[in-house]
C-alpha cells in the first residue's frame, strides 16, 4: 500500500538536498549544459518548479498543464533566470506542493497527468520524488544514482519495470541485482534475457540515464527500451 505521507516527507528531504547543492553554484554554472541534451541546468530548475505547480493542479483536479506547448514555453522562459531567482522558485513551488499534499482528501481517487496518463492520487508524491531525485542527478553537480536513497532506487526500478511490462517492443526480460528480481517486457512468453547489475546501473538503464554497458546480459542481448 502506498504511503503518500511518507512520500511527501521523502520529497521534502530530496528537495532540501537539491537546494543545498544548487545553492553552491553561481550564475555562470546554472547557465551551463546539464546532462540532458539541449537543456542547461537552468532548464532543469525551471522544469522542477513548474512541475511542482503542475502536480498541485493534478491534486486539485485541474489539467496538469494548459498544453504541451505551454509547458515547454514556460521552461524556456524561466531557464535563463539567475541563481537566486531559480532557488526561490524551486523552494516556493515545492512548498506549494507540500501544502497541496497536506489537504485532506481521498487519496485512492484516480487523477490525470500528462498525455492522458492516469494514476492513483496516492502515487503523485512518489512521482514528484522521482522528478527531484533524477533531475538532481541530471544537473551533473556531483550527485549520482549511487547517492539516491536505496528505498527510492528499489521502488523506481519496480515502477519502471512495471511501466514496460506488456510493451510490445520490449522482449520479456528478467532484471536482478543479485538479490532482488523484477520482470518486464512482453507477457506470455519465455524470458528472452536476464539482465544483472547494481541497483544504480539498473535504474540508470531503465530511466534512460545510462546506456547499460555495465550490465551483464545472459540468454540474449540487452533489450532496447523505448523512451519514457
Amino acid at each position: 500500500m502506498i504511503d503518500h505521507a511518507h512520500d511527501l516527507a521523502s520529497v521534502r528531504d530530496a528537495t532540501d538536498r537539491l537546494l543545498t547543492a544548487v545553492a553552491k553554484l553561481d550564475n555562470a554554472s546554472v547557465a551551463e549544459p546539464s546532462r540532458l541534451p539541449g537543456w542547461s541546468r537552468g532548464h532543469i530548475l525551471a522544469h522542477l518548479a513548474r512541475n511542482a505547480d503542475a502536480l498541485v493542479n493534478v491534486l486539485r483536479g485541474l489539467p496538469m498543464y494548459a498544453s504541451g506547448d505551454a509547458r515547454d514555453a514556460d521552461i524556456e522562459r524561466d531557464a535563463p533566470r539567475p541563481l537566486d531567482v531559480q532557488l526561490a522558485d524551486v523552494r516556493d513551488s515545492a512548498a506549494r506542493f507540500q501544502e497541496a499534499g497536506a489537504v485532506p482528501g481521498d487519496w485512492s481517487r484516480i487523477v490525470e497527468l500528462r498525455n492522458g496518463v492516469t494514476d492513483s492520487a496516492s502515487r503523485v508524491p512518489f512521482r514528484r520524488w522521482v522528478e527531484v531525485e533524477l533531475h538532481h542527478v541530471d544537473l551533473g553537480i556531483g550527485y549520482e544514482l549511487e547517492d539516491v536513497p536505496e528505498a527510492f532506487t528499489e521502488r523506481e526500478i519496480a515502477f519502471l519495470a512495471d511501466r514496460f511490462t506488456g510493451h510490445p517492443d520490449v522482449p520479456p526480460t528478467r532484471l536482478t541485482d543479485g538479490t532482488r528480481a523484477w520482470t518486464t517486457g512482453r507477457v506470455g512468453e519465455a524470458v528472452a534475457a536476464t539482465v544483472t547489475g547494481s541497483p544504480a546501473d539498473l535504474l540508470g538503464w531503465l530511466a534512460g540515464r545510462r546506456d547499460g554497458s555495465t550490465l551483464r546480459v545472459a540468454d540474449g542481448g540487452l533489450p532496447e527500451l523505448p523512451p519514457l
